[in-house]
């Protein structure tokens, strides 16, 4: 019986723990909006009645749109994806930088999985608000987990509505269900990458191959974060989309 207690409060305990910490993206929205210089707050909402942040960016005579999800435990104007979402806009491509769905501070990677899910409806959503705004082709930037993110919506979603995806340093090093994929890839890692991302390289690039369109690149002097080489980073996916045809 005190076995059967014990497994039952883990079960619940993990439970608890995989779910989506509210509280943390609402401070993050009170700190990161009042301060914002770049692009509108807006909120979308999902079916459960949550409303969540992205930061839209409208380039002028928009050469196309980018939905960028940031990695684990952070928010939409973090570090390089405040980077991404700004750089990009300059060079003439809207922007819409979504917050994830994150988990308390004390959360582990191998947890995330479970919000998954969640992540798919957000970034569902985001297309249909860029798609409301007239935009018909979206490129989905995404680090980290939320390259992870980005993976299971691709798979999952029956019309995903994602003209190519930029998976940056996806942290397991591999894309799941890769016969699912059917979109151009731009696979970028760093030099200084963590060791499955670096390790799992060519069979990433195995993937590409079979897309047309797709390319893999390792930015040199830089780490997962690509501290100090935002500005690269940027040149580098604007190169990407450069290449995809117009459509705005």
């Amino acid at each position: 019986m005190r076995t059967s207690l014990l497994l039952l409060c883990l079960l619940i305990s993990s439970v608890v723990q995989a779910a989506p910490d509210y509280a943390r993206e609402e401070r993050w929205a009170a700190e990161i909006t009042p301060a914002l210089v770049v692009g509108d707050a807006v909120y979308l909402e999902q079916k459960s009645g949550h409303k969540f942040l992205a930061l839209y960016t409208e380039a002028p005579k928009s050469r196309g749109a980018v939905i960028v999800v940031h990695g684990m435990g952070v928010h939409p104007d973090w570090a390089l994806i405040g980077a991404l979402r700004s750089g990009l806009a300059d060079t003439g491509y809207t922007t819409l930088s979504v917050q994830m769905p994150v988990l308390a501070a004390s959360g582990l990677g191998e947890e995330y999985p479970a919000l998954f899910p969640d992540a798919a409806e957000r970034i569902a959503a985001a297309v249909g608000f860029l798609r409301s705004k007239g935009d018909q082709q979206i490129t989905l930037v995404a680090h980290s987990m939320g390259a992870r993110m980005a993976n299971y919506f691709l798979t999952q979603s029956a019309t995903p509505g994602i003209a190519a995806w930029v998976s940056i340093g996806i942290s397991n090093g591999e894309f799941a269900e890769p016969a699912k994929l059917h979109l151009p890839i731009f696979d970028l890692y760093a030099e200084r990458d963590f060791a499955p991302i670096r390790q799992k390289a060519e069979a990433r690039a195995a993937v590409l191959r079979k897309l047309k369109g797709s390319a893999q690149i390792e930015v040199a002097g830089t780490d997962h974060y690509f501290a100090g080489s935002e500005t690269e980073l940027v040149k580098q996916v604007r190169q990407f989309l450069d290449r995809r045809p117009q459509s705005n």
